[in-house]
């Protein structure tokens, strides 16, 4: 009796646990319990890199400070028997003003001549050319000048690297060298074979302990990732005349947002590489040009005056001032608020009063 008892209780237990041991689900009364999805989002983006700095002369990006960092400038032949010129694609900046006889010549400011090969053909200063290079507190580097440089040069004592006379002149120095075939197919006349490099005015630079600014010295541009000017007319090809003998043309390329340069009826080329000179902006500077001697060599007064600017296929009328040769070259919009550049190289006309700059 006792053993029955025993085995109903025990069958009686093992009755009421099996709901307990079956099916752990949820009283399928009470809606099942979900799981939360995980919450979908846009990707993060990228981080974008800011510049850290940016380039002096040019406004464009890069990696180091370069505000104290002391250009170079070269004097570069523009004879029509002395072409193409070599180096003059990297320049920073072009300033292309008249020289004698209605022909012009170039003045080339580089940040980093270390990056260009041979630059030239080296020609000869004028007074008006190192007072442009010395906007910029530039290295002037040329082959001879005019009287009236000569003069201000050993009045003021200047320290500028001639390739005709002092001792950057002399073949040990290797800062200039001559070569007559120096483009494939040309042979050049004596007086315009005369080049440097970019290596040589680096090295030089360092030797001089000419790297930094002098004391005291800013350069002060502003840029613009786009610097179409606001409010100006179609200038997608603009002709500026120096002379009866010379004229620049500049047509604006909208793919790459610059202006290709071309002289004497053909693309302005990089003798180097063959590149075409294309530029950011242009600037017209308009100024008295008056014949001094016999010679016909000029004065450029370079005070202030009216100007255009191009840029983004549209141009305006401005102003200019420079002042005392140490000043720089400032451009103004026509309400006088400072001129902002578009972000890229930079060509600066100096031509006369007298001629028409036509844009259409």
């Amino acid at each position: 009796m006792k053993r029955t008892i025993c085995l109903f209780t025990a069958l009686l237990l093992l009755l009421l646990l099996l709901p307990a041991c079956g099916d752990t689900s949820s009283d399928p009364s009470e809606p099942p319990e979900t799981q939360a999805l995980p919450e979908t989002s846009e990707p993060t983006p990228e981080p974008t890199h800011e510049p850290s700095q940016y380039e002096p002369l040019t406004g464009l990006p890069c990696d180091e400070d370069l505000s104290g960092t002391r250009p170079a400038a070269v004097m570069l032949n523009n004879l029509k028997s002395a072409l193409p010129q070599q180096g003059n694609s990297q320049a920073d900046i072009i300033y292309e003003v008249l020289a004698e006889g209605g022909i012009t010549r170039m003045l080339g400011i580089y940040q980093h001549p270390e990056r260009v090969g041979p630059i030239g053909s080296v020609r000869s200063a004028r007074q008006y050319f190192w007072e442009l290079s010395q906007g910029h507190n530039a290295v002037f580097i040329h082959a001879g000048g005019s009287p009236e440089f000569y003069e201000t040069k050993s009045r003021l004592g200047l320290f500028t690297v001639d390739g005709v006379n002092g001792a950057y002149s002399l073949a040990g120095a290797g800062m200039f060298w001559r070569n007559r075939e120096r483009i494939e197919g040309h042979y050049y006349d004596y007086e315009h074979s005369l080049l440097t490099s970019g290596e040589a005015i680096a090295a030089m630079l360092e030797q001089e302990q000419k790297t930094a600014y002098d004391e005291g010295f800013t350069y002060e541009m502003a840029f613009a990732d786009d610097g179409t000017p606001s409010g100006g007319k179609s200038a997608a090809t603009v002709t500026v005349p120096f002379s009866n003998y010379k004229s620049g043309v500049f047509h604006y390329d909208q793919a790459s947002g610059q202006y290709l340069v071309e002289e004497y009826g053909e693309p302005y080329i990089d003798g180097n590489d063959n590149t075409q000179v294309a530029v950011t902006n242009l600037i017209v500077v308009q100024t008295t040009c008056t014949v001094v001697d016999s010679d016909g060599r000029l004065n450029i007064d370079l005070t202030s005056g009216n100007g255009w600017f191009a840029c983004g296929g549209q141009m305006i009328p401005i102003t200019w001032e420079k002042g005392s040769p140490e000043q720089q070259l400032r451009f103004f919009t026509q309400d006088g608020a400072s001129l902002t550049l578009g972000r890229g190289k930079s060509y600066v006309c100096v031509i006369p009063t007298t001629r028409e700059v036509t844009a259409e």
